[in-house]
């Protein structure tokens, strides 16, 4: 399975829940962010150099802190150089060789949305409690809805307690996950919640999203 993580705004902690839902599926992490990479990245091939045809996506796949990666380069002269068009067969390689992967989207609406979850068979959509960021999360469903990849659950970052209307609005289940330190520490340190502290709430609350992913596919 392909699982686009998107949410439309900036900022609602799309990747680290991208990342940590990586880290309870199995699967392996592609930051697809290509101009703007959060995941760490260390040594070695990434994603603009398998879109500028210079890496294999198997072989640029690696493993931090027990989650699988296909990192992004942080630099515009390698996003300009790649073609972006590679991405969809880049994704399904991975997918074909490793099983299970999480990709992690960009921000905003533009075309390059468009391609995770042209490759994606599910998403998961990330907002949080506020109004613009629900919506752009809005907007994001339509777009997933329209490209065949529905929408499996929808992460409510920065919250207490899921909202029922979110729910219906959306129209997946809705998971809570509260901002936390621990919760904040996931993207410095490139390590999930489950890692960092296992009996967290949080831990918990990725440990839910990721069933109801795994009740979709079912």
């Amino acid at each position: 399975m392909i699982l686009a993580v998107c949410g439309g705004k900036g900022g609602v902690g799309k990747t680290t829940v991208a990342l940590n839902l990586a880290a309870e599926l199995e699967a392996v992490l592609v930051d697809a962010d290509l101009g703007m990479a959060d995941v760490p990245a260390g040594r070695g091939p990434d994603l603009h150099d398998v879109l500028a045809g210079r890496a294999d996506p198997v072989e640029a796949v690696r493993e931090h802190d027990g989650v699988r990666l296909l990192p992004c380069g942080r630099t515009l002269a390698g996003a300009r150089e790649g073609d972006p068009r590679r991405l969809v067969d880049a994704v399904r390689a991975v997918e074909e060789e490793y099983g299970d992967v999480v990709v992690d989207c960009p921000a905003g609406l533009r075309a390059d949305v468009g391609l995770p979850l042209l490759a994606a068979d599910a998403c998961v959509v990330v907002t949080t409690p506020d109004r613009a960021a629900l919506a752009d999360a809005l907007r994001a469903r339509s777009l997933a809805v329209e490209l065949d990849a529905g929408v499996a659950a929808v992460a409510y970052n920065r919250a207490s307690d899921a909202d029922e209307a979110v729910a219906d609005a959306l129209g997946a289940p809705v998971v809570a996950v509260p901002e936390t330190d621990v919760v904040g520490e996931t993207l410095p340190t490139g390590r999930p919640v489950r890692t960092l502290a296992p009996a967290a709430t949080a831990a918990e609350q990725f440990e839910l999203l990721a069933a109801r992913v795994q009740s979709c596919r079912s």
